[in-house]
């Protein structure tokens, strides 16, 4: 008797020690999370940074540069204008040839190259569930003083950091980092001014336009229909990569467009049936993944393009090369077999919940 209540307290005791490291554990968790809990301050700069760059009428010159897998580096310079209500003109010049001199036109400021657009409310919780987002005191850029932000991961660490001009209110540079601190991707104003609105000029040269076809967007009705007929549309990609826009452009067959976001890097997914003509990538880096063909090339965007089960796969991603490599892999590649299609067909079971959930 006396034994098995020896073994009982033991038990007993054994339990309360392990409760009592629990408690240790998810309280010091809880307060790792609440030091690195988001300032809404910086939030608010944030959020206004998207408003002064749809508000304010600016002309500078950015500079976007990236670093590829192998290190090397790919760097444009983009002349910009704004106006509001008129749209966003872009004149780049770049280091790979078949981009200098072009001339793009933007209606929405969300659509022009360079990332210093600031923050949708959808990036933004997503930003926030995903980093702490706090101030890091004072900077400049270009001459103009600026208020530093950065998001932090629960390590710590800077994975991106932003400067906001004290001034307008704009984004003027815009860091995505490493684990090592190291720059992946960098977008910066090295000249800006704000400007008296005008009507923007006709270039003697018909510019080419950047038109918004993809106005029809995806709900999550729309996305469960098209799971149901096969149409591979994943709620989520590796690295918390969530799907938080979906849109449908129908001229010449129809394309998906998903976009997937951290609230730090972006990753965009092209849909189309078809197959790959191998001319169009007949300059790109042809490689393997998991024992699949994909060909990659690397620009101030990271890009890769590959086809799976009568579809084409179209990868368009503002991120560091492994959170890309992390979504080209999960994505679709060959036929995956019976196990596969008792997985696709689980998933059009599920595609009735909230996708941008």
């Amino acid at each position: 008797m006396s034994g098995r209540t020896s073994h009982n307290a033991w038990l007993a005791g054994g339990l309360a020690t392990a409760l009592l490291l629990l408690w240790f554990v998810t309280t010091g968790d809880t307060a790792s999370g609440a030091r690195l809990r988001s300032d809404p301050e910086a939030l608010r700069l944030l959020r206004g940074a998207e408003g002064a760059a749809r508000d304010t009428s600016y002309e500078g010159v950015q500079y976007i540069t990236s670093w590829s897998r192998s290190g090397m580096s790919t760097t444009s310079l983009v002349n910009v204008a704004h106006v509001p209500g008129q749209g966003t003109r872009m004149r780049v010049q770049s280091t790979t040839a078949e981009q200098g001199g072009q001339m793009f036109e933007a209606d929405d400021p969300q659509q022009a190259q360079g990332g210093l657009t600031g923050y949708t409310s959808k990036m933004l919780d997503l930003l926030a569930r995903n980093y702490a987002v706090v101030q890091a005191g004072e900077g400049q850029v270009c001459g103009r003083p600026t208020t530093i932000i950065e998001a932090r991961r629960a390590d710590g660490t800077a994975a991106g950091r932003f400067h906001i001009d004290r001034a307008t209110g704009l984004m003027l540079r815009r860091e995505l980092l490493d684990q090592q601190g190291r720059a992946v991707n960098l977008t910066f104003f090295t000249e800006m001014r704000p400007s008296v609105p005008k009507t923007m000029f006709v270039a003697a040269s018909t510019p080419q336009t950047i038109e918004a076809p993809w106005t029809h967007q995806l709900v999550g009705a729309d996305l469960g229909a098209l799971r149901y007929r096969g149409w591979p549309v994943a709620s989520a990609l590796p690295g918390h990569l969530s799907l938080y826009d979906a849109r449908q452009h129908d001229t010449g067959g129809p394309v998906v467009h998903l976009s997937y976001s951290d609230g730090l890097s972006v990753v965009s997914v092209f849909v189309q049936r078809g197959v790959l003509d191998p001319s169009s990538v007949q300059h790109w880096h042809k490689t393997t993944r998991g024992g699949r063909t994909v060909y990659l090339r690397d620009t101030v965007q990271q890009r890769a393009v590959w086809a799976s089960r009568g579809y084409v796969y179209t990868i368009v991603a503002d991120a560091p090369p492994p959170v890309v490599d992390q979504a080209v892999a999960a994505l679709p590649h060959g036929d995956t077999g019976f196990w596969g299609r008792i997985g696709r067909g689980l998933d059009r079971l599920t595609s009735w919940a909230n996708p941008f959930d």
